[in-house]
């Protein structure tokens, strides 16, 4: 799972609709399209993924909606794997990635969007091949990847 959006503001700027929306898309879609593909998944012996973010490491300012999203995210996770012990479920935190999402999080903080400083999209996804092909005996449970020498968001 790997689909998100974030509308960074204050709490106090945030209607009730940016909070269902990001919940909807972060949280919601996600354990529907678990819950409708379980049969498959244990059959399987399957192997979630959730792409989460710092962000539901740490909570910071502006990013309320998001971050309540991502703990969300990593509770559903946790829950899935103490539930459905056949399954592997892994969470991976990724920081800040050079990605459309995060050129706009950069226009909002005022500041230019810097490919370089960010992750690489596929340095993300070789990290998730990593956690996927560990072998049968190992289950990862959790991996954080963050921009060498970059901003740790």
């Amino acid at each position: 799972h790997s689909a998100g959006v974030s509308r960074l503001g204050r709490i106090a700027d945030q209607p009730a609709d940016v909070w269902r929306r990001t919940m909807e898309v972060n949280v919601v879609a996600v354990a529907e399209l678990t819950r409708l593909l379980l049969p498959a998944l244990r059959r399987a012996g399957g192997h979630v993924v959730c792409i989460n973010s710092g962000s539901g490491q740490r909570a910071n300012p502006d990013w309320a909606s998001y971050a309540a999203s991502k703990f969300a995210l990593k509770a559903f996770a946790d829950a899935l794997r103490l539930e459905e012990p056949s399954l592997r479920v892994t969470t991976v935190y990724p920081g800040r990635t050079a990605t459309d999402m995060q050129r706009g999080v950069r226009e909002y903080e005022g500041g230019a969007f810097e490919p370089g400083k960010y992750l690489k999209p596929e340095t993300v996804a070789r990290a998730l091949l990593a956690a996927v092909t560990a072998g049968p005996d190992a289950h990862l449970t959790e991996l954080t990847v963050r921009p060498r020498g970059g901003p740790v968001n």
